[in-house]
């Protein structure tokens, strides 16, 4: 006998440990013979990772159609794995020596720094695999890869060496974002913008060959900056070319002259240059800003570095800072004040000495943003910096291709925009970092800085003799690889590559991949890169590492702000797994994740979905208690009764609509006709319906509906079990025939192939239920009280739905709380009305209700919602608010017009009931 509760805390460890001790989720379980492959890759978390809501989405995404997938009959693998995440890595273990008060990664040296993050990682790393499990994750734990382990270690020296000695790989001297605190460039994806009220400064460049004059403006150019301190590095002042007010500096070839300096700057004529913005002239320190770097190439400008690697003003002895420069009792006295200064410290002397000066025009206050390193939590520096490059202009256009000519396709379409804006405009990809954990660039350097690449160091030191003609030290790159890197590889080095695996010949290439919208660049377009450089067919054509692409969105909070800890909106996945159990957040994010369209998650729809699930279990402890249980070799073909032939009707129909919705990646849709079928089809409906029958004298009636009853509950489960496992799971073991058990777990059990459908049934009993619905729905518009027995009048009735009428009779007047049903030439004077296919129906409520009552309360609620709507639309047509306030309060805005409209809409049509 199934418990009056359903406990998910107590059912879903069991369940799981039942699946994992089956081997359910290793790869071709539960395959049909001969059957196609169906392979996902997991975007691999951190091992430094936790659950947060966006993989509780996206691995929720990918477990649902691993498990459609698997009960089709596919070989499915779920690959799985952990990134070794280079700095959150060793930003925890630097942490957790220094709270135990030991010796620092450089007193006990890089070896011994690695063996203690291998440690950590062995008792501490990877927590969130255990989290997966917690949400139901599928996946092949047998096969799990990390991407630090020998085989991907392989396939990433393996990538590294023949991509440089294919002109793939270089080295280059370029910007970088450069976090001072942890001494390490790091990707556009590790910054986050954070806003500031700063300050924007106004400075005063004299004009060479003319005497300063601060009330002069013809003695100088006045230019602005957020940064002070980089002016140290200035090389140029940028106009734009058709600013008429410095046409003929820019025809003269006048310079300036840099204060506290003395360096002589050209003044060039560059687009850069915002004509409408503060003077229209800006300084360029092309060492020190992204876009200066790019003007600075354009005009051939040095490029002076002032900040050292923890930025801190290096000027004194600075080659490039003095090259060209007078000698002078000012520059030794900037000199002296500056170097060594931290840059904020710095910024404030530079402005003092300026205003001294007489260079400091203005200061006015100036909200920004600034960007931050997301580990180290400080301002990052644009970093002129040597590092190793990959060639990411040559590697994008296959990948271009790919997708132009449709081999891999993003879902939705709208993403292949933002993927082709990236790729046609992609700069070198910056792969080195200042960290000892990750891959160590297989790069060794000569006595004169030649470098060797080469997998192993006896093969360098083979390369060096080569060279040299001698045996000559070699001292190894201390820099380790991006992280992406190697992840950009997980498609293929997860299958065994650069061995060929009988895996990678099976599931390669792979079937989806399902991603968020964040990593596009960072993730899917290398993978694209990598996978058709090195992945070739029979061929030798390229092979892309994925069919589709389906890009999920946002989980938002319930009123659409973006989740931060600074918010204090971030809602934990754990808690809610906690409270109502994983079925009930896997189906909430499914039901919600409609294709380009953001969450916005409120615990109530995780509460909600948890009653959907309490729903299910009690409709299933009715069957139960009503002995209907499956019966075997049942088939609703052979079904006599309009309800039971009807039921099986929109089961078809729902597993139709289900599958085709799953098939397209539109999981809200399949989600959604599941919710529809299970609470209001068969639970509100048809098992109110079949009450009489199980409680009636027709045994054979009986015997069949309860043979129905069992034969759906057995497809509605199994049709849910990709959404809701566990309870499904659960279900399934405990409806066994009695005494008995299944013939093998849910997870494993075919999905369902139905075809049984009797049109005739289906359009009498929904015509049935939508009979009773109208009349409901026009009882509760008009507050006729619930227990009133009120007389329906059916005008212009076809012979069709008379004997419907007839047929159901008792039905409508038990469920439609009709005192009798009659037919009428016309509907009698103060009846409401209702019009159902060609028929009308007339409810008379003289006497029922008090009619003009009614009317004056609609109307007093009819002239709310229309000043509610006049406030909200006098709201939005304020361009003032549109402009400041967030987005996440215009689109509440704009939702609480729609309810009022629709709202007014509802009162409309009571109040047109009533006129009569």
């Amino acid at each position: 006998m199934l418990d009056k509760n359903y406990d998910a805390a107590a059912v879903e460890p069991r369940i799981y440990e039942t699946w994992e001790g089956q081997g359910a989720f290793k790869a071709g379980a539960g395959a049909k013979p001969g059957a196609k492959p169906f392979s996902i890759v997991i975007p691999p978390p951190n091992v430094t990772g936790s659950l947060h809501m966006g993989h509780a989405l996206n691995n929720t995404l990918q477990d649902v159609l691993v498990r459609f997938e698997r009960m089709r009959g596919k070989d499915v693998l779920w690959q799985v794995g952990l990134d070794h995440a280079g700095i959150a890595t060793q930003m925890v273990v630097e942490r957790q020596m220094a709270e135990r008060q030991e010796p620092n990664r450089r007193d006990i040296g890089r070896d011994a720094f690695v063996e203690k993050v291998w440690k950590w990682k062995a008792e501490s790393g990877g927590t969130i695999i255990g989290q997966l499990k917690r949400l139901g994750a599928s996946a092949d734990w047998s096969r799990e890869r990390f991407t630090m382990d020998e085989g991907l270690s392989k396939a990433v020296l393996k990538v590294f060496v023949e991509l440089y000695r294919g002109g793939l790989i270089y080295k280059d001297k370029r910007l970088v974002n450069w976090d001072p605190k942890l001494e390490t460039a790091i990707s556009d994806l590790e910054v986050i913008q954070v806003e500031t009220k700063g300050k924007l400064y106004h400075f005063r460049y004299p004009i060479e060959g003319k005497t300063f004059d601060p009330d002069d403006a013809t003695t100088y150019i006045t230019v602005a900056t957020t940064r002070p301190e980089t002016m140290l590095g200035d090389t140029a002042v940028a106009v734009h070319p058709e600013d008429e007010r410095y046409q003929a500096f820019v025809a003269a070839g006048a310079h300036a002259i840099l204060p506290l300096v003395g360096r002589r700057i050209p003044i060039v004529a560059d687009e850069y240059s915002d004509p409408e913005k503060g003077s229209g002239a800006v300084k360029i320190t092309p060492a020190h800003d992204f876009n200066d770097f790019e003007v600075g190439k354009r005009h051939n400008l040095p490029m002076i570095s002032v900040l050292d690697r923890q930025a801190n003003i290096i000027i004194a002895g600075n080659a490039d800072f003095l090259a060209d420069l007078p000698k002078t009792a000012a520059l030794s006295d900037t000199i002296a004040a500056l170097d060594g200064l931290d840059r904020f410290a710095a910024r404030n002397a530079v402005v003092a000495m300026l205003e001294e000066q007489g260079y400091l025009a203005e200061i006015e206050d100036h909200g920004h943003t600034v960007p931050h390193g997301d580990r180290g939590g400080v301002p990052i520096e644009p970093f002129l910096t040597e590092q190793w490059y990959v060639d990411a202009h040559t590697l994008a256009q296959p990948a271009i291709a790919s997708v132009r000519e449709g081999r891999t396709d993003f879902v939705p379409k709208n993403w292949e925009k933002t993927y082709f804006e990236w790729m046609e405009n992609i700069q070198p990809w910056c792969i080195s970092r200042q960290l000892w954990w990750g891959h160590q660039i297989p790069a060794w350097y000569g006595p004169d800085g030649k470098v060797f690449v080469a997998y192993d160091e006896a093969e360098a030191a083979s390369l060096a003799t080569a060279h040299y003609g001698s045996t000559v030290a070699l001292t190894r790159d201390e820099d380790v690889l991006d992280t992406w890197f190697s992840s950009a590889l997980w498609p293929f080095s997860t299958l065994g590559w650069p061995d060929e695996t009988n895996e990678l010949a099976r599931y390669y290439p792979t079937s989806v991949l399902i991603t968020g919208f964040d990593i596009i660049f960072f993730w899917v377009a290398r993978m694209m890169m990598m996978g058709l450089h090195f992945m070739k067919d029979e061929n030798g054509t390229p092979v892309e590492p994925f069919k589709d692409v389906y890009i999920h969105a946002l989980v938002r909070d319930e009123k659409g702000a973006k989740m931060s800890k600074s918010k204090g909106n971030v809602i934990d996945p754990l808690t809610l797994i906690d409270e109502y159990g994983a079925d009930a957040l896997r189906f909430t994010l499914t039901a919600m994740a409609a294709q380009g369209r953001d969450i916005k998650l409120a615990t109530s729809r995780v509460e909600g979905y948890r009653n959907f699930a309490t729903k299910l279990w009690n409709a299933s402890r009715f069957a139960e208690m009503n002995g209907a249980t499956r019966v075997a070799g049942f088939e609703p073909s052979t079904a006599k009764e309009r309800l039971n032939r009807w039921i099986a009707t929109e089961t078809t129909r729902t597993a139709r609509a289900v599958t085709e919705a799953l098939e397209a990646y539109r999981f809200n849709d399949a989600a959604n006709a599941l919710y529809r079928f299970v609470w209001n089809s068969f639970c509100d409906w048809y098992l109110e319906l079949v009450k009489p029958v199980l409680n009636g004298e027709d045994e054979a009636a009986k015997a069949e509906t309860r043979a129905t009853i069992g034969w759906t509950l057995d497809r509605i489960v199994t049709l849910l079990h990709p959404f809701m496992p566990f309870i499904t799971e659960e279900l399934w073991d405990r409806t066994a025939d009695e005494g008995s058990s299944r013939d093998q777990l849910l997870v494993l059990t075919e999905w369902p192939s139905l075809d049984f459908e009797d049109e005739a049934a289906a359009a009498e009993i929904n015509w049935l239920v939508d009979l009773i619905s109208s009349v409901r729905s026009v009882r509760s518009e008009i507050n006729v009280p619930p227990g009133a027995m009120v007389p329906l009048i059916i005008v212009g009735a076809s012979a069709e739905t008379s004997t419907r009428l007839a047929t159901h009779d008792a039905l409508i007047k038990r469920l439609a709380r009709a005192s009798e049903i009659t037919a009428a030439d016309a509907a009698p004077k103060g009846a409401v009305q209702t019009v159902l296919g060609e028929a009308t129906i007339a409810l008379p409520l003289a006497g029922v209700i008090d009619l003009d009552a009614e009317r004056g309360r609609l109307g007093k609620e009819l002239d709310k919602a229309a000043k509610e709507i006049a406030k909200i639309e006098a709201k939005l047509g304020n361009e003032n608010f549109v402009s400041r306030a967030p987005e996440e309060v215009i689109e509440e805005q704009r939702e609480r017009l729609a309810e009022a409209q629709e709202l007014t809409a509802k009162i409309k049509a009571a109040l047109e009931r009533l006129k009569d």
